[in-house]
């Protein structure tokens, strides 16, 4: 089993005054394994979207370092990280954040045109993501026209446009339903069993916890558990 991310001594300060500090990494290290479901659990402060913010290099440790496919991701200059994110690593958050003048369609295709792709590749590209989706029959409603379910689906659409091997999602079934949370945990069973996906899931929802591959338990800034 190969791991896809690695993360070392991974620590993170923020300042709450002048003189005092929050202290909400304390030397962290986690391994996620290739085409797995990794859950990351725990109460709420432990760190958890922090340290999914860092593995994703959308935040930065003030120690330690994060390996996605072989590169230091740390060592990449500013350009380079962010293109290497945009090729490597797709993400779903707790609000879908799907632009609202747009269609379920067009919001898929956006980061394909951003990317350089023409019209019709991130066209041709985002009506499959479509398919893949269960929103075939939805793609021209604008995203206050979707249900809840709907719109995160979009959203995990528009995260799998440049077809990337991690997926990050933080509290992705945070605001639905329970029919919704479960059509999309069965999403992301599909996706992983068909197109070998890789995710990285913080949650505190017991019905996701139990799709994971592996459960990784954190509290007060360390992982206490790891079943991988």
């Amino acid at each position: 089993m190969n791991n896809i991310i690695t993360g070392r001594g991974l620590t993170k300060s923020y300042k709450v005054s002048k003189q005092n500090s929050l202290e909400v990494l304390k030397g962290v290290d986690i391994s996620i394994i290739e085409g797995k479901i990794s859950v990351i659990v725990g109460p709420s402060g432990a760190g958890k979207s922090t340290l999914l913010h860092i593995i994703s290099g959308l935040d930065k440790p003030d120690a330690g370092r994060v390996e996605i496919l072989g590169s230091d991701i740390f060592a990449l200059s500013q350009k380079k990280l962010s293109n290497f994110r945009n090729k490597n690593i797709g993400f779903v958050f707790q609000f879908h954040h799907l632009l609202p003048e747009f269609t379920a369609l067009e919001n898929a295709a956006i980061p394909l045109l951003i990317a350089g792709k023409s019209k019709k590749e991130a066209f041709d590209r985002a009506h499959e993501l479509m398919k893949i989706t269960g929103l075939e029959k939805r793609k021209d409603h604008k995203p206050a026209e979707l249900s809840g379910g709907e719109q995160q689906r979009a959203a995990l659409a528009r995260a799998l446009g440049n077809d990337p091997q991690v997926i990050l999602a933080d509290e992705p079934t945070g605001n639905l339903d329970s029919a919704n949370a479960t059509s999309i945990n069965d999403l992301f069973i599909e996706l992983r069993d068909n197109f070998g996906k890789t995710f990285v899931i913080v949650t505190h929802n017991k019905e996701l916890m139990a799709i994971g591959d592996i459960l990784i338990e954190m509290a007060d800034g360390r992982v206490v558990k790891d079943n991988s």
